[in-house]
């Protein structure tokens, strides 16, 4: 019985029973020499199973693929080392680097601060000389590098959200810590352009966490790093195409956050002036997911009260939007007069700007479609007490190609514009204006004189229709008056009513 039960347990396989008998044979031939011999089998052992962790842990964790990298001393130069052990010192010296500079601490010494610089000099200069070669190790290597010194939490925005104007007027904040800034954002923007650069390898490390880590530097209020993260920005979007929908998305969900949250972010004219490159190079014709970016991000970018900061940078942006596809002008169009300003007239200059780039590039057919709305506004802007305003509506439309769409469609227009421009004769303070009225009057008699005294006709008739029943109000009022008894000193003297109360319980 009991040797059945030994038969079914499983036996040891002929390798482990070697393995066991290798190490008696190991462990009786230690126990017969001396204790010096011992330490040093026991050290073999186990700085051979080390290894063997190394190298299992440098394929599993990628940040640990220097782990098997031949260590150089990283004080050395390129110039003094073999072309074979360059790239291990390349990343020696990127090691090295990897402290980021604290500049505000006054007790530190500068003895690190000018080693770090100068490492990082000789990094660039080895870079830009075309000899240096990324494998792996080294694209991990700096990734890692540049992620330490430029990845940071800026401190909290003690500015207020100032209007338009006011925001052209502060001046910029500068970081201490620039000089060494740049130089690393000078070292990865070679990187990211170097032409052997294997992208298949370095996205594994560029991936979509640090992008959205770098598009979180555009807050910085260093004009100088925001230059820097848009040529960088620019070329991570032209080399690593796999990354580009994530980048698109990332850049609308901050436009968002902008413009429906805290309308507070440095980085929006650097932003647009990207996607003014990225929007020229869409083909034709444009998907529907780059017509949704201008519906949903451009257009909604016209609301906040900052948008003087970016709006030569947003106008660009749609006007290649229009270009690629003429049937968005409608749209574009149509958001300008959601988000037309009524109180703000630098703002409502820039808006009046905009809509004459796009009508010199709208064709008839979506002109006709907006022409009667959009009119109404400019017809308001002519009346602007404002005189810049006004002056650059009439502007406007003494433009060569918006004067063409007004000669096609004047059966409609005039109508709109003529009595802006009467009152505007009348009641307008600013002489200069008046001067363009006087023109634009006598412009629009040239174009069709008729119509002009048809118009005039008809304004006339108006007024004295308002007049008429302004005048019928009057004395239906007194009529009113005298049949009530109203008296206005004794009706002052009425004690109010006081509130009927309710006798049914509730």
């Amino acid at each position: 019985m009991i040797k059945q039960i030994l038969r079914k347990l499983p036996r040891k396989s002929q390798k482990s029973d070697s393995l066991d008998s290798a190490g008696n044979d190991s462990d009786n031939h230690a126990s017969n020499s001396d204790d010096g011999v011992q330490c040093t089998n026991f050290g073999n052992k186990i700085s051979s199973r080390l290894r063997v962790v190394k190298r299992v842990s440098s394929a599993v964790f990628p940040a640990s693929i220097m782990a098997g990298v031949e260590a150089v001393e990283p004080n050395l130069s390129f110039n003094n080392v073999s072309n074979p052990q360059k790239p291990n010192l390349f990343i020696s010296k990127l090691n090295l680097c990897c402290e980021a500079c604290n500049s505000s601490d006054p007790d530190k010494g500068t003895a690190e601060q000018d080693l770090k610089r100068q490492t990082l000099i000789e990094l660039v200069d080895f870079v830009s000389s075309g000899s240096a070669k990324f494998n792996e190790a080294a694209i991990a290597a700096m990734c890692k590098m540049c992620a330490i010194n430029l990845f940071r939490v800026f401190p909290p925005k003690y500015r207020s959200n100032t209007a338009s104007g006011e925001a052209d007027d502060e001046e910029p904040m500068f970081d201490p810590a620039w000089s060494n800034l740049q130089l690393v954002y000078d070292l990865f923007l070679q990187f990211i352009g170097y032409s052997s650069l294997d992208a298949k390898v370095a996205k594994k490390y560029i991936d979509q966490p640090f992008i959205l880590r770098l598009l979180d530097l555009f807050e910085s209020e260093d004009p100088r790093e925001r230059d820097c993260l848009k040529t960088i920005l620019h070329r991570i979007y032209g080399k690593f195409t796999v990354h580009r929908p994530f980048v698109r998305k990332a850049v609308s969900n901050i436009i968002y956050t902008f413009v429906f949250e805290t309308e507070r972010h440095n980085g929006i004219a650097e932003l647009l002036e990207i996607f003014g490159s990225i929007i020229s190079g869409f083909a034709v014709p444009l998907k529907e997911e780059h017509k949704m970016f201008l519906c949903r991000v451009l257009i909604p970018l016209h609301k906040p009260k900052s948008v003087g900061v970016y709006h030569q940078q947003l106008t660009y942006c749609v006007v290649q939007f229009i270009d690629k596809d003429p049937k968005l002008a409608n749209s574009v169009i149509t958001g300008l007069l959601k988000y037309w300003p009524v109180t703000n007239s630098q703002k409502e200059l820039m808006f009046i700007s905009e809509s004459e780039e796009i009508l010199e590039m709208i064709s008839m057919t979506e002109f006709q479609k907006i022409m009667v709305p959009l009119f109404r506004r400019i017809a308001c802007c002519l009346n602007s007490f404002h005189y810049q305003v006004a002056e650059r509506a009439h502007m406007l439309c003494n433009n060569e190609h918006v004067l063409n769409l007004i000669k096609h469609n004047r059966q409609i227009i005039f109508p709109l514009i003529f009595p802006a421009l009467e009152r505007n004769s009348r009641n307008h303070w600013h002489q200069t204006v008046l001067n363009l009225t006087k023109n634009t009057r006598k412009m629009l008699s040239e174009i069709d004189d008729e119509l002009t005294l048809a118009c005039e006709r008809k304004l006339e008739e108006e007024n004295s229709q308002s007049n008429e029943a302004s005048e019928k109000r009057k004395l239906t009022w007194e009529r009113l008056e005298l049949a009530a008894g109203f008296e206005p000193a004794a009706a002052n003297l009425v004690p109010p009513l006081k509130p009927a109360t309710c006798s049914v319980a509730c």
